[in-house]
């Protein structure tokens, strides 16, 4: 099937500082490197390089070639990324520490001003069983579930950054919630962690669910049944892309009928390896990396 993804293009602009800045602190950064990103971009590409069928969505400003760059050498096809010369691309300011943990800034750019009828045009090429794979970095993304439900498209959703917007979603709408604990805990509506995907499912029995928990790895539930997956340990260089990763593999996982347990252990050795190396979307690892690690 294919994966449509209507997701979000940012330029990241990451600072490697000794510690994160407090409020009133000035601090000199180590380093600082330019990268193709934005959730969206980054699922686009963890999800072809573990060999899915990927149609990425969306808008750039005028500084967007980098991103429709990063898009065409992963193989993604990005026909569907209209470019516009009236606005700024999404960008991003990041800090990483020297443990590898990351602090965001997010700007929406083009990103949050798609028109509907660009959304129209490009779910007319998608039909009945395709999957679309949303974040929370657009604009009107509750139109977009209710026009893809229509057409019998598996809506999966990855709400993040976690708003007050997604309580006014179509959720029962969505087949596939991808969350960490605190999405989770925003949705279930407690933040009891054993807790979390039983409630989710009361609220939306259509839907299935996977939690991932950082160090203490993912939690899946099909509507019958919970799978758990641990983490392969690694030393951390940079974790900003590796839910990106994890997510990209899982989705091609359930867009190609891959087993579950098969589909998990994949996503979690690749987002291990993801957070081996620096950057976002050029610390995606290939299918075939990841397979050489489970030898």
């Amino acid at each position: 099937m294919k994966v449509l993804n209507f997701g979000s293009l940012n330029v990241d602009y990451v600072y490697d500082v000794p510690h994160f800045v407090t409020p009133g602190e000035t601090i000199t950064s180590f380093a600082r490197g330019i990268f193709a990103g934005g959730k969206g971009l980054n699922q686009s590409i963890a999800t072809k390089k573990a060999g899915g069928d990927v149609y990425h969505a969306g808008s750039v400003g005028s500084d967007g070639d980098i991103l429709l760059k990063a898009l065409r050498e992963a193989g993604v096809n990005s026909d569907y990324v209209v470019k516009r010369d009236d606005a700024p691309s999404g960008h991003t300011v990041i800090q990483v520490d020297p443990n590898g943990q990351n602090c965001i800034i997010v700007f929406g750019g083009t990103n949050r001003q798609i028109p509907k009828g660009q959304m129209d045009e490009t779910l007319a090429h998608f039909e009945a069983g395709d999957f679309l794979l949303l974040q929370n970095e657009l604009n009107d993304i509750g139109y977009l579930i209710d026009q893809a439900y229509e057409k019998g498209m598996h809506i999966v959703l990855n709400p993040s950054p976690i708003d007050a917007s997604i309580n006014g979603l179509p959720l029962e709408k969505v087949k596939y919630f991808i969350v960490n604990e605190i999405e989770g805990a925003q949705i279930a509506g407690t933040d009891v962690i054993d807790d979390i995907i039983p409630a989710i499912a009361q609220k939306y029995p259509y839907a299935n669910i996977l939690m991932t928990l950082g160090s203490e790895g993912s939690r899946y539930y099909d509507g019958n049944q919970t799978y758990t997956q641990g983490i392969f340990p690694v030393k951390a260089v940079d974790t900003t892309a590796a839910g990106d990763t994890f997510l990209g593999y899982f989705v091609y996982g359930i867009s190609s009928g891959l087993a579950i347990e098969d589909t998990l252990r994949l996503a979690a050795r690749a987002s291990s390896i993801t957070v081996s190396k620096k950057g976002a979307a050029g610390s995606i690892p290939t299918l075939d990396m990841v397979l050489a690690q489970e030898k």
